[in-house]
């Protein structure tokens, strides 16, 4: 009976020992999940911040853009303003020539609906 006792013994210390190693790999497995939890939340953060320069840099390139071509279209506005105001000194007089000659020169005609008795 003693080896008997002695073999329930050395299994139950087996069953200790088994139970030690199978919490050490859960708590191993617990700490590598804790640990990639961590690294790729490191990884999010460095994205987010390359992603946030790369964001800023497009948009401050194209708001550069939307100001310089604000810039041209007013430009151009004005040298059309100012070329129409030129051709409009440049052409009033004999506007207002041939519009007053139409109204003062009136020439009567017949109609061609008009039926002829």
């Amino acid at each position: 009976m003693a080896q008997n006792s002695q073999g329930i013994q050395t299994l139950l210390e087996a069953e200790k020992d088994a139970s030690k190693i199978v919490t050490k790999a859960r708590q191993y497995r617990v700490q590598r999940l804790k640990d990639a939890r961590a690294e790729a939340q490191k990884e999010i953060e460095v994205l987010k911040a390359e992603k946030g320069k790369e964001f800023s840099g497009l948009e401050q390139q194209y708001s550069g853009s939307n100001d310089d071509s604000f810039a041209k279209v007013n430009a151009e506005t004005d040298k059309k303003i100012v070329e129409i105001d030129a051709a409009y000194k440049q052409h009033k007089d004999q506007v207002i020539d041939r519009i007053l000659a139409s109204l003062v020169n009136v020439e009567p005609k017949v109609h061609v609906n008009t039926r002829s008795a």
